[in-house]
């Protein structure tokens, strides 16, 4: 059987492209199995997986639960957002704690970009990165990569611009990160306050004028504005925003193509994309939900192949 190089999901970064062929092919095969009418499978009965949020969160948790119930492990629950748990040592501490309750897996989300590698380096179970600061997010990264899939039927060779606020997104990051290394070209599309200084680094090119960009690609992921990781204003207001880089109908319409359009969510509707957007035949944000489940139940199964 082929396995995954890594024994973490620790970010796209340390990813191969077979890696995430691998990932995809399982998910074909997850996919079908929650589309039936018995949606669990007995594949993970003795595997024990701690879910530990520093940082609230509603689908992302949902999403890997579901997965990890789907695949039929024991689940631990824990939330740390309100708790004191901020620093490195105490994360620490409480891991070990949950480990010695004998935990496989752990999945994290956390506020401090590189969490799950300091963790990784300390514990003994299989970690995943559930998104750790404005650094990287490997699974929503996956499923976007997934979708586009599904839809378009190859990633290799597709035009893909992502908008908005770059500089505080972990999408955006492993987004890149996943699309290169499948072949995609990408653009990055936003108010120049709100993209990283050596962005074109990582080989993606910078577009300011979002009728440039639309007309440029074959799939738009527009991205939310993390209000809550600002702390100094990027832009004069949401409206002001909007009028130069929100998705409506019309818009679409008077492209000369048809696109797809992805959104990681939670959307702020009318601000960076509208409803009629969202809800339109160009859309595939619910398709990414679904895939979602589908490809953390994929992660979840291979990481913990390497277990036993």
């Amino acid at each position: 059987m082929s396995e995954l190089s890594v024994n973490h999901l620790l970010g796209i970064k340390y990813l191969n492209e077979n890696d995430i062929q691998l990932i995809f092919e399982t998910a074909d095969h997850f996919k079908e199995v929650i589309n039936r009418s018995i949606k669990k499978v007995p594949s993970l009965r003795d595997i024990t997986i701690a879910n530990i949020f520093f940082e609230n969160s509603t689908r992302t948790k949902l999403s890997f639960e579901l997965a990890e119930k789907r695949l039929s492990a024991d689940i631990v629950n824990f939330s740390a957002a309100q708790s004191s748990v901020k620093k490195g040592e105490t994360l620490i501490d409480t891991v070990n704690n949950i480990l010695s309750m004998k935990v496989d897996m752990v999945v994290m989300r956390h506020s401090n970009p590189g969490a799950g590698i300091m963790l990784s380096k300390h514990i003994k179970a299989a970690i995943i990165n559930a998104g750790d600061g404005a650094h990287e997010h490997p699974t929503q990264a996956l499923l976007d990569s997934f979708s586009i899939r599904e839809r378009l039927g190859d990633v290799a060779g597709k035009k893909v611009v992502i908008v908005g606020d770059i500089l505080h997104s972990r999408v955006a990051l492993s987004n890149i990160f996943a699309l290169k290394l499948q072949g995609a070209e990408v653009k990055v599309c936003g108010p120049k306050s709100l993209m990283p200084k050596h962005i074109e680094s990582l080989g993606v090119t910078v577009e300011t004028d979002l009728r440039k960009a639309l007309n440029w690609c074959d799939v738009a992921n527009m991205l939310r504005i993390q209000n809550e990781r600002m702390d100094v204003s990027y832009f004069p207001n949401a409206r002001e925003y909007t009028k130069q880089f929100g998705l409506n109908m019309s818009l679409l319409n008077s492209l000369d193509k048809e696109i797809v359009v992805m959104h990681p969510g939670p959307i702020n509707r009318g601000v960076e994309i509208t409803s009629e957007v969202a809800d339109s035949s160009q859309s595939i944000i619910l398709d990414q939900v679904e895939n979602g489940v589908a490809i953390r139940m994929a992660v979840i199964y291979l990481l913990a192949s390497k277990i036993k």
